[in-house]
């Protein structure tokens, strides 16, 4: 049986004393947590309740300085399961004019349909969708940290693991669309920093942005830069020759003949997983996965007295290299678990770990569950907090999954 590590105390120098020492070799560049943001349900809990959705439809996509955004900033939370979609959707009701919760509950809808069309393609997200992109030798060595604007911008993917979507955009559209690079490198590097990093939203996000995954491909240009981020050009040392000046050329899109997959399920009930409590054998843990990790995941609150695991799986941390502070964040959020129930923490192979164990589940719609799941005895399997429950209809695009969608 694999040996527990100790469970830190929830501070943040307990959490980076912890990484240092018990995930050595398991992530990438310096041992730091984020800037901003630190892991657990007390602080998951204070941004949602600080958060004010009035004006979020005029300045959701305003880049800099900061204090002219509008963004919730709650998405490394709602990646983790320390806040569910639900929750969030009814917490801003009545909190704002109508035109603000709508266009934020869009937002909220649009992280839904990227687990929906996650759950049902999978690994296949990792292939251009609908286009191919014609990459360049030598393309997106890296960004261009000589221009202010994604200069700023990498700072703030580095140090505090989020950037707001309009960045995001304007650094995935430099990487492919004007510097040519390979969408799958430039998501990858994302995903390393990302504390909100899933291969759902992530993923979705390049191949929009790109062309891959949509009708057209996203420009990036000054033009932008002046809008969202007024007064940075002008800090710029680019200023006066700005090589993003003009709009890029579209790139040469390839048409994909489309996957079957993303027009009808096979089994809706396969990436939905159960509507009810499945399994009739009595639990001896709960395993949490990095989807669920709330106070308010159904597998813990089911069996409040059992302890509660966590496996940092060895295998597939060392080949992902993903940057101290994702690993920072999980440490502090398990820590804080820690000081309400038992937390068993490892560094191995989930199956190593839970294979000779009876564990009750919260189902999670990706494809590393479902590998994981097939060499376990799932005592119970709960079902995923979805927004709107998939139905096994088209995830071509937004709009076309957006017509069923009754929320």
């Amino acid at each position: 049986m694999p040996t527990a590590l100790p469970v830190p105390l929830p501070t943040r120098t307990d959490a980076l004393a912890f990484v240092g020492t018990h995930l050595e070799g398991l992530y990438s560049g310096t041992l730091s947590g984020s800037d901003r943001y630190a892991g657990g349900q007390v602080r998951a809990d204070a941004a949602l309740t600080a958060f004010d959705p009035t004006g979020y439809a005029t300045y959701r996509n305003e880049v800099w300085p900061a204090p002219r955004r509008a963004a919730s900033g709650l998405s490394p939370y709602i990646r983790h399961g320390l806040l569910s979609l639900p929750r969030v959707w009814a917490h801003v009701d009545g909190r704002a004019p109508d035109v603000d919760i709508q266009k934020f509950r869009d937002e909220l809808l649009w992280q839904e349909y990227a687990r929906h069309w996650y759950a049902r393609l999978g690994a296949g997200t990792r292939a251009s969708l609908r286009h191919l992109h014609p990459s360049r030798d030598g393309g997106s060595a890296g960004w261009d940290r000589s221009m202010a604007c994604v200069e700023i911008c990498l700072d703030e993917l580095e140090d505090d693991g989020w950037l707001v979507n309009q960045a995001r955009m304007w650094l995935a559209s430099q990487w492919t669309v004007r510097d040519g690079g390979r969408w799958q490198d430039g998501e990858d590097e994302f995903f390393r920093h990302l504390l909100d990093g899933s291969r759902a939203a992530n993923r979705l996000g390049w191949q929009w942005t790109t062309g891959a995954g949509s009708a057209k491909a996203y420009g990036f240009s000054r033009w932008q830069v002046e809008k969202r981020a007024p007064g940075l050009c002008g800090q710029c040392d680019r200023s006066s020759d700005c090589p993003i000046e003009q709009w890029p050329e579209d790139p040469t899109l390839v048409k994909v003949e489309p996957s079957p997959l993303m027009r009808r399920a096979v089994d809706p009930s396969a990436e939905a997983g159960p509507r009810s409590v499945v399994g009739t054998v009595s639990p001896d843990v709960v395993w949490l996965t990095a989807e669920s990790l709330g106070d308010a995941d159904p597998a813990l609150v089911a069996n409040p007295t059992l302890p509660a695991v966590f496996v940092f799986d060895e295998a597939l941390l060392s080949k992902l290299q993903l940057s101290a502070k994702r690993l920072v964040f999980l440490t502090e959020t398990l820590a804080q678990l820690g000081t309400q129930r038992e937390v068993q923490i490892y560094r191995d192979s989930p199956t190593a770990v839970l294979r000779d164990r009876a564990a009750a589940v919260t189902f999670a719609p990706v494809p590393g569950f479902e590998r994981i799941s097939k060499h376990l005895v799932l005592a119970q399997v709960h079902p995923f907090p979805w927004l709107w429950w998939p139905v096994g209809g088209s995830v071509s695009s937004y709009s076309a999954w957006r017509q069923a969608v009754t929320v």
